[in-house]
This record gives structure tokens, C-alpha cells and sequence, in this order.
């Protein structure tokens, strides 16, 4: 194992934060998986799962049996994990620009697609070479001028060659549930069945920028910007990325994050980058996958103290009573009920809610929204 701290631009005198990645196995000699864990910094359930991660890769890299290279980011935002406020952690928007720590990554296709015209040809692996070696030049060339930027362009230049990305997250309480782009699922379905994910949301470009769709989206975007231009040139996904929401923000606990570790394990034995002597059976699906766009976030109407009448992961029909907004003053009940039917796979923590706040989300199989699909 190598360790490597990466020093990010000051943003003060006298203040300096690093940025660490481990790095298992060697490059060049197989497949490159990229796992990083809370970029949103107050969801620590990834974290967890990376130190029980951890301890299995280095047994694995001690025996030989890493076949490419793992790298491994237990700690992706150490900007946010500084940010308190009130005594209350404030890791999911940097506050000096108040923008969300997974938003406003590059567009990676628009920025190398002048760099690699004329250069591809009929060689498919060639073809995928020459836009990481555009990829790299570009992160070469971008000279951050704050401690976000240089944050971003570190994890980028980590990350912008994997095969695969896995981006642990989690939400306020919910169950297991990925979120994946259409062009990546066949690749990532194993690790969503070996997880144990009780709702799958897909989109081909949910909008907003976030790193996996920034690192995913530029493969199928430059694929298709070259159909465009009338180029037949084989361009595969040279990249699949997921967000893994590992359940709730306070499902932090070893036996949650060694499960998780352990089905991370068993995902790239499958892969073939850990050759351990066993091949795992890929578990039975728990759910369909379903539209990003079909997703229901149900919002309330007016203040009041919140009382759920559903939980996480239960299957709702539509008009099902999930949520009462009580308000104490005016003796009166607000009723949110679902929408669509589908899994209930999140909600709010907090119990008091302004008027428009968000209640939770349901997973329903059929598209109706349009435009960008991610929260703030």
C-alpha cells in the first residue's frame, strides 16, 4: 500500500488541509477502481465502510491477489469536515461559496473533445487511451485559485482514469439505494445486488454537475458528440460511475460498515481485481431499477412538527398517507400523501419543517420530471 497526501491551495495564512488517498495494488496492470467516501461531509457511514475496507485490501495486496489497482479515499472532503457551525456539522456546502460540495465539476467531454479530434481511429482500446491522456492534460493545465477548485481538480486527478467509481454517500434516513447513469448500470448492477440496494435510480444526465456524472458522462457524451460530427470511431464507456447512499446519516455502525466493506470486496472479486480463489455468486436483485425522473420528492405546504406514517423502504401505493404536518396553533393537520407508488427509500431527519421543505422520496416507475433531477 502507498499513502499520498495531497496538499490543497491555502485559503488563509496559517491554514493548510490535505487530502489522502491509498493506493493498493499496480497501475497499469489491470483494471483501475476508484472508491472515495463523504464528499458530502457529514454523511460518515462511507467512512466507516472505507476503514473496515481497508484491513481487506491490504491482506489482499500482501497475498498477491490484486490483479490492477484499487485507490482508495477514505476522507474526499476534509474542507467540509472542518465546517461547524453552532456546534452542527455544515459538510455539504462549502461556506464561503455556499456551493454543494458534489456540484459544479467540469464538463469533461466539451473540454477534451478539441484535443482528441482527428486523433482517434479504429482501435477501441486506442480510442479510450487518447481521451484519458486529453483528461490528464487538461487537469495539467487547470491552475485552481481556491481551496474548493484544488479539492476538485485532487479527487479528479485521482479518479478521471478508473474503470470504475464507487461514491459512498448516504442520506438523511433511508435504506441502501444507488443512483447511476443509464449508459453504466449492466457494468455497476452486481455491486448494487451485492449491497443489498432496495432502489436503483437511473438517468442518463441528472444535471448539476456532480463528480460521478462529470467522470460517466463524458464517454457517452463524446461518443455521441463524434456521431454528430459523422465519425465512426468505437469510443466504450471507459468510465462507470455510481452514488452508493449507504442508509441514513446516523446508521453509522460496525456492523452496517464491515457488511459494506465486505460486499465491496466480494464486487471486485467478481471484477477479477481481487483474484482471492473464490468467484461470489451475484445475489438475487432486491428491486427494478427505475427512472431518476419518476422519483418523487414530496414537499410540505405548510410549517408544522412532522409525523411520519411510513418508513424507509416501504412500498407505497399511490394516495398512501406517508407524512402529517402538525401545526400546534392552529389545531390543524396537514396529510402528505404519496404521489406515485414505489419504495419510500428516504426522508428528512429533522421533525420540524418550514413550508416547501422536503419530506422524503419515493421511487416511482415512471418518468414525469424533467430538467435537473438532484437536490441541492
Amino acid at each position: 500500500m502507498q499513502r499520498i497526501d495531497h496538499p490543497l491551495l491555502s485559503p488563509s495564512l496559517g491554514s493548510h488541509k490535505t487530502l489522502t488517498s491509498f493506493h493498493f495494488g499496480t497501475a497499469g496492470t489491470g483494471l483501475k477502481i476508484y472508491i472515495q467516501a463523504s464528499l458530502h461531509a457529514e454523511e460518515l457511514p462511507g467512512m466507516l465502510a472505507a476503514y473496515h475496507l481497508r484491513p481487506l485490501l491490504e491482506a489482499a495486496e500482501a497475498a498477491g491477489q490484486i490483479v490492477g489497482e484499487v485507490v482508495l479515499v477514505p476522507v474526499s472532503n476534509p474542507i467540509g469536515l472542518s465546517q461547524r457551525l453552532d456546534h452542527k456539522p455544515m459538510g455539504r456546502f462549502e461556506l464561503d461559496t455556499s456551493e454543494n460540495f458534489n456540484r459544479h465539476y467540469p464538463d469533461f467531454a466539451k473540454e477534451v473533445l478539441p484535443a482528441i479530434t482527428g486523433k482517434l481511429g479504429a482501435d477501441a482500446a486506442a480510442n479510450v487511451a487518447t481521451v484519458r491522456a486529453a483528461m490528464a492534460d487538461y487537469l495539467a493545465g487547470w491552475t485552481p485559485d481556491t481551496e474548493l477548485k484544488s479539492m476538485r481538480k485532487t479527487l479528479l486527478g485521482l479518479a478521471f482514469d478508473a474503470d470504475i467509481v464507487l461514491d459512498l454517500h448516504c442520506d438523511c434516513e433511508g435504506v441502501m439505494h444507488f443512483y447511476c447513469e443509464e449508459t453504466c448500470w449492466p457494468q455497476l448492477a452486481p455491486i448494487a445486488h451485492f449491497m443489498g440496494s432496495q432502489a436503483i435510480l437511473l438517468a442518463k444526465d441528472s444535471g448539476g454537475g456532480p463528480i460521478d456524472e462529470c467522470l460517466s458522462g463524458a464517454w457517452w457524451r463524446l461518443a455521441e458528440a463524434l456521431k454528430k460530427q459523422g465519425l465512426d470511431h468505437p469510443l466504450p464507456q471507459g468510465c462507470c460511475t455510481t452514488t452508493i447512499e449507504l442508509r441514513g446519516e446516523l446508521d453509522v455502525t460496525h456492523a452496517y460498515a464491515t457488511q459494506d466493506a465486505k460486499a465491496i470486496f466480494a464486487y471486485l472479486e467478481h471484477l477479477g481485481v481481487l483474484q482471492t480463489g473464490h468467484q461470489p455468486a451475484v445475489p438475487a436483485p432486491l428491486c427494478q431499477p427505475t427512472p431518476l425522473a419518476g422519483s418523487e420528492t414530496l414537499r410540505a405546504t405548510g410549517p408544522g412538527v412532522v409525523v411520519f406514517a411510513a418508513t424507509p423502504g416501504q412500498s407505497l401505493q399511490k394516495g398512501d398517507l406517508v407524512a402529517e404536518i402538525i401545526n400546534p396553533i392552529d389545531h390543524g393537520a396537514e396529510a402528505v400523501r404519496a404521489g406515485v407508488a414505489g419504495v419510500f427509500y428516504a426522508r428528512i431527519r429533522d421533525r420540524y419543517v418550514t413550508a416547501g421543505c422536503e419530506i422524503g422520496k419515493i421511487a416511482g416507475p415512471v418518468p414525469f420530471r424533467t430538467g435537473p433531477l438532484l437536490g441541492d
